[in-house]
């Protein structure tokens, strides 16, 4: 037996507190509700002393709600009750900031509510889209096939997120050691070469000059450098949060010659995985555009589907307007026409999502073998030009020698 603390509030909304000696929990919120008081937070006296700081919190990842969209649908096909599923999950879970909302959405579904209800109070664990395929699931009486479909639309998502970032890294990561490489190169090795240039005397060659001019600057100027760089970060930052900033920067990246291909691929693949396993789940059309717009990703496609959305809900089909905002590619337009004159639209996204997924797959492949020579060009291009620069006076000097 343990003594508990407890919180709950009456059937008139008022607010009760205090202590109760039982085995578990469970057995207090048993107590508790036979004399008509919901409990909101338990705690056991014993239980330690802990600080709870908001940004120190650990993040539920995608992997995270993966593992429990699975688990809670095999629960439920299996004819477990909606508490005690969501009561096993909160105490395997080893994210302790899962497992409280978890909690937390067993007491509100105890208390009476909707699965989907308790889950929109959790925005930042369960998105939009996930919230709606649920209370589709739940209003349908299929909420063990929606749960399936969820888990299979999330781990295509991860594929997806780790498709890009694979496209990023490796550009990024050679472009950072450049950085680094010519910023060590420049405030502590150029110096040294220039103090031996100085102490031989003589006039230097204007490409040596140039990279010791750059380096007196760059030592001179280091913080001036280092403030002027953040500023415009962070200016860009800022600018990029901006309407105009996101329309301006969005549209810009979709223009881009090899990464614009790259990220109207990705934005194609994720709009027609994204709305067919809404329709797919009985989500309404209009709702189904509204919630895949606002997870786009890119403010110009946004912008695109909701218009599609505004002439869908004014009697119009979705190609036609798709084909007007010209962001989706020609085929996909068509394939869509197709899927709705055949009634077999989510059926029709799911092969296109199917299609650009591996066409993403393909391209950051390509991409990789392209931009590893270019890099590495551009590297010893930039190191070479330094170091020849630093040994023509030598060169010169030898020369004269001879």
């Amino acid at each position: 037996m343990e003594t508990y603390i407890w919180t709950g509030r009456s059937r008139e909304g008022k607010r009760q507190t205090g202590e109760l000696i039982a085995r578990s929990k469970e057995e207090v919120i048993a107590i508790m509700r036979k004399q008509n008081i919901m409990v909101t937070s338990i705690a056991s006296r014993s239980k330690k002393f802990s600080i709870n700081i908001p940004f120190l919190k650990a993040k539920v990842s995608d992997k995270d709600i993966v593992v429990f969209t699975r688990q809670f649908a095999t629960m439920i096909d299996a004819g477990l009750p909606l508490i005690q599923c969501l009561d096993i999950l909160s105490k395997q879970t080893d994210n302790k900031t899962f497992a409280a909302a978890i909690n937390e959405i067993r007491q509100d579904v105890e208390a009476g509510s909707t699965y989907a209800d308790a889950l929109k109070k959790h925005p930042q664990v369960f998105n939009n889209l996930y919230v709606n395929m649920v209370a589709a699931g739940e209003l349908g009486g299929i909420l063990d096939t929606i749960l399936n479909r969820l888990s299979k639309y999330i781990e295509k998502s991860i594929k997806l997120k780790r498709q890009i970032k694979a496209a990023l890294i490796y550009p990024s990561t050679i472009v950072g050691v450049a950085v680094v490489v010519i910023v060590v190169l420049l405030v502590w090795v150029i110096p040294i070469f220039a103090k031996m240039f100085a102490d031989l005397g003589g006039q230097l060659p204007a490409l040596t000059s140039m990279v010791i001019n750059a380096s007196n600057f760059m030592r001179s100027n280091i913080i001036i450098v280092i403030a002027v760089t953040g500023a415009a970060a962070f200016a860009f930052q800022r600018y990029y949060k901006t309407l105009n900033g996101r329309r301006t920067i969005d549209g810009l990246v979709l223009r881009l010659p090899i990464f614009g291909m790259l990220a109207r691929k990705i934005a194609v693949a994720k709009f027609t995985r994204t709305l067919s396993t809404l329709i797919s789940s009985g989500v309404p059309i209009l709702d189904g555009l509204d919630i895949v717009a606002k997870t786009a990703g890119n403010k110009v496609v946004e912008e695109a589907i909701y218009v599609t959305r505004q002439s869908i809900s004014e009697g119009k089909t979705l190609a036609e307007p798709l084909e007007r905002t010209k962001v989706f590619p020609p085929m996909v337009v068509q394939m869509i026409g197709v899927g709705e004159t055949t009634g077999a639209l989510d059926a029709m996204l799911s092969k296109i999502a199917d299609f650009y997924d591996d066409e993403v797959d393909s391209t950051v492949g390509n991409l990789t073998s392209l931009l590893e020579p270019v890099l590495m060009v551009f590297l010893g291009v930039v190191i070479g030009f330094i170091v020849v620069a630093m040994y023509l006076p030598i060169f010169k000097l030898a020369g004269s020698i001879g």
